[in-house]
């Protein structure tokens, strides 16, 4: 059972204002095969969830970010992964130019279940890829008590 819960109250607005910002900048060009896709200010990395028997494993797909723009901090019961993708220089040229990868921020944050243990947390980074791994608690069993008649 997945205990760890990524929270995004405003994901579904986001996602709509990149589409209306996406409309508003295509390229008036017909000519064009495909519509061009500017740089956004904000973009989301796909996330994997693991549990295990003894931590939860997170992976976020983060290629083209330099470790030095991730930052990843527990607080509160809550996981919060943010970080900046920057965009490529543009070089001037007279050649067609498509581009679709998004480029600037991100912020994603996961609630943390009562069995992990913050102060353990370790994040690595490996070929475009951030996995965090949140050792759980040592599950304590439950001590049945003996009643006594007086």
């Amino acid at each position: 059972m997945m205990n760890l819960v990524y929270r995004q109250p405003w994901s579904l607005m986001d996602r709509w204002r990149r589409e209306i910002d996406e409309l508003l900048t295509r390229s008036s060009d017909a000519s064009l095969p495909f519509p061009a896709v500017t740089n956004s200010t904000a973009w989301t990395p796909a996330v994997d969830l693991q549990e295990e028997s003894d931590h939860f494993v997170l992976r976020a797909d983060v290629p083209g970010v330099a470790l030095k723009d991730i930052e990843v901090s527990a607080q509160d019961g809550t996981l919060t992964i943010r970080g900046e993708r920057l965009a490529r220089e543009h070089l001037k040229s007279d050649g067609f130019e498509h581009i679709e990868r998004a480029a600037g921020t991100f912020l994603r944050r996961f609630s943390l279940p009562e069995s992990a243990r913050a102060e353990a947390i370790k994040a690595r980074y490996v070929d475009g890829v951030l996995e965090i791994e949140i050792p759980k608690q040592p599950r304590v069993e439950t001590k049945r008590i003996a009643v006594t008649v007086n």
